[in-house]
């Protein structure tokens, strides 16, 4: 699968946006990369639709302004991670669900911990919101983007966290130019 790669600047870090052809495939927090391959290896793009739209809602989310997203995503994984990440990307902006909850939702009750599994193995973060996703106790739990990030995205969505007061948006190149 080739995909194209762009660098978004985001109030939790940058961020590496990779798409297909046919979607957003994977939102990669600094220094990460997926276990399979080398996605930041991808070639970057100055015109890739789905990337150019992704780095403007996800301007718009973090202005406050977008509480939902509307991309064409193209994750890759299993049916079963297939369905947990269409389930995450049921719970509502400003509010949060168990793992065990997402589990009864996906239909298979008893599968909390393949839940936390398969969230942890989600690509596309803050798009797919897995930060959303919480222990029954009430915990964090686990978050790829660190807990600190998870806490501030809570936090921002419920209010609790002041709105950036300056985003960049620029896309930033291998040659060092911005757009």
């Amino acid at each position: 699968m080739e995909l194209s790669r762009s660098l978004f600047d985001s109030p939790v870090g940058p961020l590496t946006l990779l798409a297909s052809e046919r979607g957003l495939s994977m939102v990669l927090w600094p220094g990460r990369k997926n276990s399979k391959k080398n996605p930041t290896m991808a070639p970057e793009s100055s015109r890739h639709p789905v990337l150019d739209r992704t780095a403007r809602q996800l301007k718009e989310y973090f202005d406050g302004a977008r509480r939902a997203f509307e991309l064409p995503l193209d994750p890759q994984g299993s049916d079963f991670e297939l369905r947990v990440w269409r389930g995450l990307c049921a719970i509502g902006y400003g509010t949060t669900l168990s793992y065990g909850a997402l589990a009864q939702a996906i239909g298979n009750a008893k599968a909390a911990k393949a839940v936390g599994g398969a969230t942890g193995r989600n690509p596309i973060p803050i798009v797919v919101p897995c930060h959303r996703l919480i222990g029954s106790d009430g915990g964090l739990g686990g978050f790829s983007g660190g807990l600190g990030v998870k806490q501030w995205l809570l936090n921002f969505e419920s209010g609790v966290a002041s709105k950036p007061k300056v985003l960049s948006v620029n896309i930033m190149h291998d040659n060092g130019t911005a757009r």
